[in-house]
């Protein structure tokens, strides 16, 4: 028996599936399958039954899963105890980043180069996506801790939250606009062509589910993923976007008027997150505590 056998098995049971257990764990399906028969064979037990749609465990399975999720914790601790007292930090911490959300004013780039110089020795893998999406990654374990967009949904408790930056949703309009006012109630949006970010995204779930509680489905007419290119659509007239709160000189470089939304107003909430209810390694921590010590030094706006 192995330590790598026992951790496919474990990550053959959380995926229920040998196809997303192989990628998830970087390997070929046949040398998995493989390697969990090799496993049953030495302890002379089935331990997953494959019969149906998805793989679940057997009821020895199941036992043996518990048990080798604490000889995993065990091995681990053993790891970090050496390097603690070595004074290393070492391993690979992987990072989930909203797209567009890396910008001089959150300096996510400069931190991750920092953390780098300091510690060589550990591995660092960024993705961008959206907030849902990053969210599946980080409860299935594919992320240590991630950068998103807060919705408004109920959070998971097992997962632990610091908010870092928050600024009014705002509608923004061309510059030369006159039909509208200084502020605009969101019922009022219902009949116009919106410009969105993508689903899944922060500001786009607070939206979504603020019309809903107010009634009402919104007329996304376009969606992107960048908010620039959302603004350049709004400042040639094709409908009103629906953005994080710009400054003056922001609004004047993409020739938008913003107009406030009331009743009720939006906020939207860029936070980090990590799951509390595992252990997160020594890396990841260090680099937690350095993201956030970095993010809080920008105030919200």
């Amino acid at each position: 028996m192995e330590l790598r056998q026992l951790r496919y098995l474990v990550t053959v049971v959380e995926e229920a599936n040998f196809t997303r257990a192989a990628a998830r764990l970087h390997l070929a399906q046949p040398g998995l399958s493989a390697q969990i028969r090799q496993l049953e064979r030495e302890l002379g037990q089935q331990l997953l039954d494959r019969g149906g749609r998805t793989v679940t465990p057997t009821e020895i399975g199941a036992a043996v899963v518990q048990h080798a999720r604490e000889a995993l914790a065990a091995t681990d601790r053993i790891t970090q105890t050496v390097d603690e007292f070595a004074g290393l930090l070492r391993g690979h911490v992987r990072v989930g980043l909203i797209s567009g959300a890396a910008t001089e004013e959150l300096d996510v780039a400069s931190v991750l180069a920092d953390f780098h110089d300091d510690h060589p020795q550990v591995g660092i893998s960024l993705t961008e996506d959206t907030s849902e999406r990053m969210l599946a990654a980080l409860n299935r374990g594919d992320l240590d801790l991630a950068l998103i967009g807060m919705t408004g949904a109920p959070m998971d408790p097992g997962v632990g939250v610091d908010v870092v930056l928050e600024t009014a949703v705002v509608a923004a309009v061309a510059a030369d606009d006159r039909a509208h006012g200084r502020d605009i109630p969101l019922t009022a949006l219902r009949d116009h062509p919106l410009i969105c970010l993508p689903t899944g995204t922060g500001v786009r779930g607070v939206f979504e589910r603020s019309c809903a509680a107010a009634g009402f489905e919104p007329n996304v007419a376009f969606e992107a993923a960048a908010p620039p290119l959302l603004l350049r659509l709004a400042a040639r007239g094709l409908g009103i976007a629906v953005v994080p709160e710009l400054t003056t000189a922001e609004a004047a470089a993409f020739r938008v008027r913003t107009i406030r939304i009331v009743e009720p107003e939006l906020h939207g909430r860029l936070a980090l997150v990590w799951r509390t209810d595992r252990s997160l390694g020594p890396a990841a921590k260090v680099l937690l505590g350095q993201l956030r010590i970095a993010l809080s030094r920008n105030p919200p706006r």
